[in-house]
C-alpha cells in the first residue's frame, strides 16, 4: 500500500523574522532556505505592542495583500494579491476613530499615514493582519512589511527589507503566508 504525501500544515509558507544578534532594531528574515537583512521597530520587538511605542509585535501575522506604486517599481510574479496604490490612500492610526487601523481616503482629518510616500518606503507595502480582525483600541496600527531605508534604519514597528529582497520574497508569498516575528 502506497502512502499519500502529507500536505503541509501551512501551504502558504512561513517567513521568520528574528532579531539580529547585537542589534535590536535589525532583524534577519528567513524564507524558502534564504536569509535577508531587515529593519524592525525603533524599540525592537515586543510582546506588548501599543500604539505609537515603536515596537514590532512578537506574533504570527498572516499576509492579506498589499499595495504597490506601479509607477515606480516593477514586480515579479506573485500569488499575493497586490493593488495599485491610489493617490488618495491613507491608513488611519487614530485609536478613537471608527476606521482605526483601516485604509481611509483623503481628505481625512484624524491621524493617519500617507500610503503614497515621497521616500519610497511604501512603494511595495504588504498588509499583515496585526490588530485587523478584532481591533483593540491602542493595540497598534499600520504594521506593514515594506521597503527599508538605506542602512536599515529603524521603522515605527514594521518589518522592512531592501527592494531586491522584497522581490525575492514576493515570488514566495501568497495570501495567508505567515510572517512570524520571534524577537
Amino acid at each position: 500500500m502506497r502512502r499519500k504525501p502529507r500536505k503541509s500544515a501551512n501551504p502558504a509558507g512561513i517567513v521568520t523574522v528574528r532579531a539580529k544578534p547585537g542589534a535590536r532594531t535589525r532583524a534577519l528574515v528567513s524564507f524558502a532556505g534564504r536569509t535577508e537583512e531587515a529593519a524592525i521597530g525603533r524599540s525592537g520587538a515586543s510582546m506588548r505592542k501599543r500604539e505609537g511605542d515603536g515596537a514590532t509585535p512578537i506574533a504570527a501575522m498572516r499576509l492579506i495583500g498589499g499595495y504597490v506604486r506601479k509607477d515606480r517599481v516593477t514586480l515579479p510574479p506573485s500569488a499575493l494579491p497586490l493593488r495599485a496604490t491610489p493617490k488618495n490612500l491613507l491608513w488611519c492610526d487614530e485609536p478613537r476613530h471608527a476606521l482605526y487601523n483601516r485604509p481611509a481616503r483623503a481628505p481625512f482629518k484624524p491621524s493617519h499615514e500617507k500610503m503614497r510616500r515621497d521616500d519610497g518606503l511604501y512603494d511595495i507595502c504588504l498588509v499583515m493582519d496585526w490588530n485587523l480582525r478584532e481591533r483593540k483600541r491602542h493595540g497598534g496600527s499600520a504594521i506593514f512589511f515594506h521597503l527599508a531605508r538605506p542602512g536599515y534604519t529603524p521603522t515605527e514597528g514594521c518589518v522592512a527589507v531592501s527592494l531586491p529582497a522584497m522581490k525575492r520574497l514576493l515570488r514566495y508569498m501568497r495570501r495567508g503566508t505567515v510572517v512570524r516575528v520571534v524577537g
